[in-house]
């Protein structure tokens, strides 16, 4: 008995110290880590500088700040890979280089994964103290995005323009366009306008209303509750329109802005989480992006959504 003891007493010293060994040397192990010069940092009122500064300029600014779990392998390894990626997607210290659209655009983007409780990271939250970010900060976030303004009332020659562009839409559901593929590879579906409406959405940051059609596997995935994971063969489209402001006051569809869709099929775009992505601009339908690496854009986007497999928009429930 005192033989087998000892025996089990050096087996564990032995695998303790063989751990602690491999813990020391994956130590060696360390991934490039450098903040680089800050050369367009973010303009924004101190409020709201705060707020990201708190909660998201370690991943995503050239002034990450480690903490003392965040600095031994494993761990590091982790933190490496997230910054990196945070910055390729966002980055605050570089963000100023853009057109203020663009960043308007892309910081509306970053508020609504605030809003979906996807940003930032859940673990990263439960790890760093006090990144949380409240009710009352995502109000102010959300007021700086908004616009100052409200958009100028449309004139009638606007209106009556852009409702001879949206009958002409409709009329041309099933009428099959000459349009370019997207820089992928992905082929126009001509056929969305005859899909469901599945929900809709507006951006109060371009003015642009939204809806969302979803072709029959989908509609069929919403009546069935089976949305997550989506089944291979959904597709959706968003179609966007500019908004109009009526004399009234009244929010109307304006000019044609944009199509845009997401294709189901988890092994053809395992590399894009399991969706194709493509988008058509203007009323010429002219192919989004200069290469098939423009989706880095939308999985950026779509990316911290895991948890609804990657859809921003939940359908409005009972679709038959």
């Amino acid at each position: 008995m005192e033989a087998s003891r000892r025996f089990r007493f050096r087996a564990i010293t032995w695998i303790v110290a063989i751990l602690g060994i491999a813990f020391l040397g994956i130590q060696f192990i360390r991934p490039d880590l450098t903040n680089q010069p800050v050369t367009a940092d973010l303009q924004a009122p101190p409020q709201v500088k705060q707020i990201l500064k708190t909660s998201c300029y370690d991943c995503h600014s050239n002034e990450t700040k480690l903490l003392w779990f965040d600095k031994p392998a494993p761990a590091y390894w982790r933190v490496v890979k997230d910054v990196k990626e945070g910055r390729k997607h966002l980055n605050f210290s570089e963000i100023g280089k853009l057109p203020p659209p663009q960043q308007q655009g892309i910081l509306f983007e970053a508020i609504s994964q605030i809003e979906l409780g996807a940003m930032p990271l859940p673990a990263y939250e439960r790890l760093h103290s006090g990144t949380a970010i409240t009710p009352e900060q995502l109000a102010i976030l959300k007021q700086y995005v908004k616009p100052a303004m409200p958009p100028r009332a449309a004139t009638i020659a606007e209106i009556s323009a852009a409702d001879a562009q949206y009958d002409k839409w409709i009329q041309s559901a099933n009428v099959t366009p000459s349009v370019a593929p997207a820089p992928n590879g992905i082929a126009f579906l001509p056929e969305y306008k005859n899909w469901k409406t599945i929900s809709s959405t507006a951006r109060f940051d371009n003015h642009t209303l939204r809806q969302i059609l979803g072709n029959d596997i989908a509609v069929k995935a919403i009546a069935e509750n089976h949305i997550n994971p989506w089944p291979d063969g959904t597709a959706f489209a968003k179609v966007a329109w500019l908004q109009q402001t009526d004399e009234k006051g009244f929010v109307r569809p304006g000019a044609f802005f944009q199509v845009e869709f997401m294709i189901r099929d988890s092994r053809k775009y395992a590399g894009t989480l399991g969706w194709g992505w493509a988008r058509w601009r203007g009323a010429d339908l002219k192919p989004y992006g200069t290469d098939k690496d423009f989706a880095s854009e939308c999985v950026g986007c779509h990316n911290p959504l895991a948890n609804t497999n990657y859809v921003f928009t939940m359908p409005i429930g009972g679709q038959q």
